[in-house]
């Protein structure tokens, strides 16, 4: 769009052993481009993304980042980033049209060879996401009432337009932290949406073939308000987090759980982030969720209540085991999660 649990056991545990976000420790990303894009592969190995056709990799953990601007996109917002390893990722670009592309890089980011371009004036690419090296999904606004979703089988060289989902009026996914749209396990695929009457989630159990759909209790009360980001601890326990982006400080509605894989959501019992959170994540290893937003960043052991960590402003979220996690935002921020 155009505006921008685990289970108990395992919750309780982390909660007993006392374990929470000391803070976010600022890296030097050497751009000031605006990130949105993050994809962290291993405690050395990570990705960025953002404008200006900007990309970023590390591969010391953040001690130092290497930022650079893909041949003949400078002017593309890349807000979508999923990396394989140190040499291979896709970018996708969000916009209007054509300014809506996906690219792939096999050499660490030396060459980047243009895999697809959005054909539809109307279109608008908002998320990219892979279950493999093979098999990915991209999301995209509707077009003529319908979401767009894209396949693939082939690492991206050829992409397949699936049957879409219809959308309500007004409705749409939101392009802020590539999370909207979230897979998992060998074919599952879930996308939340707002700015309609309702913010709903919708699932995939067959790699996209077809879709049900969900109300939540998210709030959905404009065009900049409904669900943002999307994370599942396991194949039941997840989180849907959003709320109003031009509100950004107002707390209620910004966050639903899951504990039946997405067919029930429900507003957490112990209360809500501190605002609008643009991304959420479940920390492996931890068992802890960490939300992100422009007014801040919260931690929560058992999904269900909330507690803000640090004031900054965030968008997008990715992490590659127990400590390593990072952040991303706007001026070019990039930060790793130190823990207490």
């Amino acid at each position: 769009m155009r505006h921008i649990g685990t289970s108990l056991g395992v919750l309780g545990l982390a909660a007993a052993q006392g374990l929470c976000a000391q803070s976010w420790t600022a890296q030097v990303s050497g751009t000031k481009a605006s990130l949105r894009g993050v994809s962290a592969v291993s405690a050395r190995v990570v990705w960025a993304s953002g404008t200006g056709g900007t990309y970023l990799r590390t591969a010391d953990g953040g001690a130092t980042w290497h930022a650079a601007t893909v041949a003949g996109a400078g002017d593309l917002d890349f807000r979508s980033v999923h990396a394989l390893d140190g040499r291979t990722a896709w970018l996708m670009s969000s916009g209007p049209g054509e300014s809506s592309r996906i690219y792939k890089t096999a050499d660490g980011g030396a060459h980047w060879t243009l895999l697809f371009t959005n054909a539809d004036a109307g279109g608008f690419f908002d998320a990219l996401q892979f279950w493999d090296a093979h098999r990915g999904m991209v999301l995209g606004d509707p077009v003529d009432g319908q979401f767009v979703v894209l396949t693939t089988g082939d690492g991206g060289k050829s992409w397949q337009r699936r049957k879409p989902p219809s959308a309500l009026r007004n409705e749409g996914a939101f392009a802020a932290s590539n999370s909207c749209l979230v897979v998992r396990g060998k074919s599952e695929a879930w996308f939340g949406t707002g700015g309609a009457s309702v913010a709903r989630v919708f699932h995939s159990t067959d790699a996209g073939e077809s879709w049900g759909a969900v109300e939540t209790p998210m709030r959905h009360d404009g065009a900049a308000a409904g669900i943002f980001s999307l994370a599942f601890a396991d194949a039941l326990h997840g989180t849907a987090a959003g709320g109003k982006y031009d509100k950004p400080t107002e707390a209620g509605g910004d966050l639903a759980i899951t504990a039946d894989g997405g067919r029930t959501w429900n507003a957490p019992s112990g209360g809500q982030p501190n605002g609008y959170r643009s991304a959420v994540m479940f920390v492996a290893g931890r068992g802890v969720w960490i939300a992100v937003g422009t007014s801040g960043s919260d931690i929560s052991h058992d999904g269900k209540s909330w507690k803000l960590f640090d004031s900054g402003n965030y968008n997008a979220l990715s992490g590659a085991g127990r400590d390593a996690v990072w952040a991303v935002g706007p001026g070019g921020r990039i930060a790793r999660l130190t823990w207490r």
